[in-house]
């Protein structure tokens, strides 16, 4: 059990429970210090740092994470100590939230088209005041008994490659990390074990200014976490990590705390946060 995890997802974007929900529920595993990486928003923060005033051993770091494109593959970027009223930052995210709901629609017509009826209303609903994601279409499918779990519908129908899969813009790598950089923050690769070419990757990477990369991700081997803790300590990466909780009842889905990184790596992100704001004022 750890006491880090810097990898949570509450329903404002696509997790199951709500901000002041999640605070609850990493309070009661005993977790000391988390982020909540909702997808393309940072509004759930002010809701969970209300939350969090009654656990005063919890600390919570503002996140974020970020699709991105590089070539072929699609890379996650998440983002950590981020000033979140950056005014770059916001303007940003709220153009490419717009994005998920056109992609969103877009696989819903798909899947009709297949003869898997959901309504997009429903799913519409199912994100609340959220941002749209591909789990909540996933979830439509479920209360419709197309499927039985969430993780189906990534395998069958709205994967990457499945019948039903629609793109969204997003922003290049570069991008990204200029974006989280410029707000304060600094930006880690989100599980990175299934990427063909990891090293070319996590190199170019490193070179548009990422620090950090997940190693101490719960749904890895232990294999995996001892070639990706190599990988990142060839490439002076700092080595992050968690759950990845997003609460949708899949199968065996890991909950907050089962695997984190140390509190060393929550350290060293926190001081290259700070050394790259002093750079920027000066």
């Amino acid at each position: 059990m750890a006491t880090v995890d810097l990898h949570l997802h509450t329903t404002v974007s696509d997790g199951r429970l709500t901000p002041t929900q999640l605070i609850q529920l990493v309070a009661d595993r005993g977790l000391e210090t988390i982020a909540i990486t909702d997808h393309d928003i940072t509004d759930g923060l002010e809701e969970a740092y209300a939350a969090a005033e009654a656990f005063p051993q919890l600390r919570l770091i503002p996140g974020i994470e970020i699709s991105t494109d590089l070539g072929e593959h699609e890379i996650h970027l998440l983002g950590y100590f981020l000033q979140t009223d950056h005014p770059g930052l916001q303007e940003t995210l709220t153009r490419y939230r717009v994005g998920r709901v056109e992609r969103g629609r877009r696989m819903v017509e798909k899947l009709c088209e297949m003869g898997i009826i959901i309504e997009w209303e429903r799913v519409k609903e199912l994100a609340g005041d959220g941002s749209v994601g591909r789990p909540h279409v996933a979830l439509a499918m479920v209360e419709k008994g197309y499927i039985s779990r969430p993780d189906e519908a990534f395998a069958r129908y709205i994967g990457h490659n499945g019948p039903a899969y629609a793109e969204r813009e997003k922003l290049l790598p570069q991008d990204s990390v200029r974006m989280v950089t410029e707000a304060g923050g600094v930006a880690v690769l989100a599980h990175p074990a299934n990427l063909t070419d990891l090293e070319s990757i996590v190199g170019e990477m490193k070179s548009y200014g990422m620090v950090g990369m997940e190693v101490h991700y719960a749904q890895y081997s232990s294999d995996t976490i001892v070639r990706l803790a190599d990988v990142a300590r060839r490439y002076g990466l700092v080595p992050c990590g968690g759950s990845d909780y997003h609460g949708l009842g899949n199968l065996n889905e890991p909950l907050p705390g089962e695997l984190g990184p140390p509190q060393e790596s929550v350290d060293e992100l926190e001081r290259l946060a700070m050394a790259s704001r002093s750079a920027s004022r000066k």
